[in-house]
């Protein structure tokens, strides 16, 4: 499979299992939304998190407020990794979510 396609299909995979995680969530509390390889979490307040695939640089980028993580794999099926060594996708966007739901997170 070319590089481009097993990258995608790997963000992919990723980004569907937290979407399924966020899906869960009250929608008066947390809107997300999965599509083109974007998933769009809005807040009650209106705040927005955004996630999506940077095909180009082979990465996942995640932006919240004024903060911004890139996450790579070392291989296929390894965890996605913050690029400057902030730790795991997951677990960045649980500690990012906790914060603005006021409750912790886990995903």
């Amino acid at each position: 499979m070319p590089l481009d396609m097993e990258f995608a299909r790997q963000a992919d995979l990723a980004m569907e299992a937290i979407f399924a995680v966020l899906s869960e969530f009250d929608p008066d509390e947390l809107d997300a939304d999965l599509a083109m390889g974007v998933l769009s979490m809005e807040f009650a307040d209106g705040s927005k998190c955004i996630m999506n695939r940077q095909t180009a640089a082979q990465q996942i980028w995640l932006a919240q407020g004024a903060s911004a993580w890139h996450f790579a794999q070392e291989e296929a099926d390894a965890p996605w990794m913050d690029t400057k060594g902030r730790g795991e996708l997951r677990s960045v966007l649980a500690e990012q979510l906790s914060g603005k739901l006021g409750r912790a997170i886990k995903l």
